[in-house]
């Protein structure tokens, strides 16, 4: 093999991140020469999972001179030392605790890709099931479609009917124009007052299913609408009972580590710890190649350079997020309740505003708290993680302390919080807030073809944009690499 200054490279990459990763997959097969550089000297970037160790060395370089698009990390760990295992933390790599705990949809075309790449081999999904919702001090089950309203015996009849003739009308919202268009710009809640006379409690529960960080007020229909269709109407595709999934082993990570393996199986060369210093633009002195100058002091040549955006705007979204762990399985917030369901492993519990306060000042946006099993492999048997996300105020580090402990409170068995990690994340770019969605946004996959388009150049066809065959006497990729890689 050539050394890297001496290749002329088709593209090198930088960052491992859920996009870049994809990006790697999708050119697996081209026989372009691929270097995949990243800084880090873990996979996933703002998608990574870490064990506890990998935690704290995490949040001191979050604290350090290179942030990137965290800041703020803080971390406790209780000082329990209780008897009972599920009470007191366990080994380190005992936990694989995602940054990105992303839920897709089954109606996502990422989902469509990653079978017709051929890599969901490698992949193990667990259902997203079970969404609950907080409302004075106790929990109730948010209903998912026409089975779970019917049962509700806190929904009266009149709003029973209110919410079915909703339901009939956005599971086909693009055909009836006439009914939404004029309320494009109007906030959901209001469009769904006016329109379907729904209360306050009922407009809670059909803007939770759209998973918006904003104020009722900043959540616009144009935007709304597609995202609850899609959540209705992704239920049951797989299975009665449920409408996303979530990747074991750290959801997105573990995406991104499947697919920069994928990378590695078509000949890709993989850097970690290093990334790009500078690059300087293509002249006839270096054969109409872009010069990278890596930070390891090695200088390549490519065609094409793809790193993330180099600066960062002041106007863009930032969000406060808590990965907290507990002493207990919550079994019951897995529990199935359509017959002929798999076990949920992850449920979703929504906080609306005005929930929680502290001190007076009350809680203005939406909070969510994705509470994963051990079934997803993020946590040992006997505990679970939570996952709290909002958006950053003055005041959300203390409101997501106290939206997790009101959570807790509601449970039966009370369990103790083993450990908890708190940072705020900033969106890429002001105009893209796609890795701070709370479900994968397929959006990101139109990024990856354009990027996939710009490399490929002429040999570029729509209708092999990540579609493989399988590899002759191979079951899988994995096969032909290294368990070390």
């Amino acid at each position: 093999m050539e050394p890297l200054t001496e290749t002329k490279w088709d593209a090198v990459i930088s960052g491992t991140g859920l996009k870049h990763s994809l990006l790697a997959l999708a050119l697996s097969r081209s026989n372009k020469k691929i270097l995949h550089v990243d800084q880090n000297k873990y996979y996933g970037d703002a998608e990574a999972a870490f064990s506890l160790q990998e935690v704290d060395e995490w949040v001191e370089k979050v604290g350090g001179e290179t942030p990137e698009h965290f800041r703020n990390a803080s971390l406790w760990k209780t000082t329990s030392e209780s008897s009972n295992e599920s009470e007191k933390l366990s080994f380190s790599r005992a936990y694989t605790l995602t940054l990105s705990p992303q839920i897709i949809y089954t109606r996502s075309k990422l989902l469509s890709q990653l079978v017709t790449s051929k890599v969901y081999r490698q992949l193990e999904f667990q259902a997203v099931g079970n969404w609950w919702i907080l409302a004075e001090n106790t929990l109730n089950r948010l209903p998912n479609g026409r089975e779970d309203i019917f049962q509700d015996k806190t929904i009266d009849n009149r709003s029973k009917r209110g919410l079915m003739k909703f339901l009939k009308f956005v599971v086909d919202y693009e055909n009836q124009t006439e009914l939404w268009q004029p309320h494009v710009d109007s906030s959901l809640a209001g469009f769904l007052s006016s329109q379907f006379q729904f209360p306050t409690n009922l407009q809670n529960v059909i803007c939770a299913l759209t998973l918006s960080l904003e104020t009722p007020e900043a959540t616009k229909v144009n935007w709304s609408l597609p995202r609850i269709s899609r959540h209705l109407t992704s239920i049951g595709v797989f299975g009665p009972g449920f409408g996303a999934v979530l990747p074991k082993w750290g959801g997105g990570a573990d995406i991104s580590q499947v697919a920069c393996r994928a990378g590695a199986v078509g000949g890709g060369i993989y850097i970690l710890g290093t990334g790009v210093r500078e690059s300087t633009p293509s002249s006839e002195d270096t054969d109409g190649l872009t010069q990278v100058h890596l930070t390891n002091e090695d200088v390549v040549k490519t065609r094409h350079l793809i790193q993330p955006l180099q600066t960062q705007s002041t106007n863009a979204k930032v969000v406060s997020k808590i990965i907290a762990v507990v002493s207990s399985s919550l079994t019951s917030l897995f529990k199935n309740t359509v017959e002929g369901s798999p076990l949920a492993a992850v449920s979703v519990i929504v906080f609306p505003v005005g929930t929680v306060d502290v001190e007076g000042a009350s809680q203005n946006t939406p909070i969510y708290i994705m509470a994963h099993s051990n079934e997803t492999g993020e946590c040992p048997p006997g505990q679970c993680v939570l996952y709290a996300t909002m958006l950053q105020s003055e005041r959300s580090h203390e409101l997501l302390d106290v939206a997790v402990d009101a959570f807790l409170a509601t449970l039966e068995d009370k369990p103790s919080l083993l450990y908890k990690l708190y940072y705020e994340q900033q969106a890429e770019a002001e105009s893209s807030e796609t890795s701070l969605d709370l479900a994968f946004n397929d959006s990101i996959l139109d990024d990856v073809e354009s990027m996939w388009r710009i490399v490929m150049g002429e040999e570029a066809d729509q209708a092999m944009f990540m579609r493989f065959e399988d590899r002759e006497g191979m079951n899988n990729d994995d096969d032909e690499i290294d368990e070390g890689y």
